[in-house]
């Protein structure tokens, strides 16, 4: 039911937590399903220097969060504005259709981030 690289993902996750001293951080929900996930970062010169996430959800919704962090992590923010979902689909060996919210849930917040990181003009 799982792809082997959505399980790693799951039983594995990368870059859990929270960021001390992150300069930007979002939580979203899901209404639907109840999943939330928080992504905290800190930025530095346009860089995402640390990305953590924090889960409260399935076994996708964990997947993709720890997903989303390792794409992202390193990168300009600008490129980090081009992560799309077939992207992070691809990372986790793609999701049951049952569970298409999770990946959508992490990119939803990850825009949300990049977002919030405009307004508050931190780059």
């Amino acid at each position: 039911m799982y792809s082997a690289e959505l399980l790693d993902h799951f039983e594995n996750p990368r870059n859990g937590g929270v960021v001390e001293n992150a300069n930007v951080a979002v939580r979203l929900e899901n209404p639907a399903c109840g999943d939330i996930l928080e992504l905290s970062a800190r930025v530095e010169a346009g860089q995402i220097v640390e990305i953590r996430f924090r889960v409260k959800g399935c076994v996708p919704a964990m997947a993709c969060g720890s997903a989303i962090t390792e794409l992202v992590k390193g990168k300009s923010v600008e490129a980090a504005k081009g992560i799309s979902r077939k992207e992070l689909l691809g990372a986790v060996g793609g999701v049951p259709e049952a569970s298409s919210h999770a990946s959508y849930l992490a990119i939803d917040a990850m825009r949300a981030l990049l977002e919030k990181l405009g307004t508050d003009s931190i780059e």
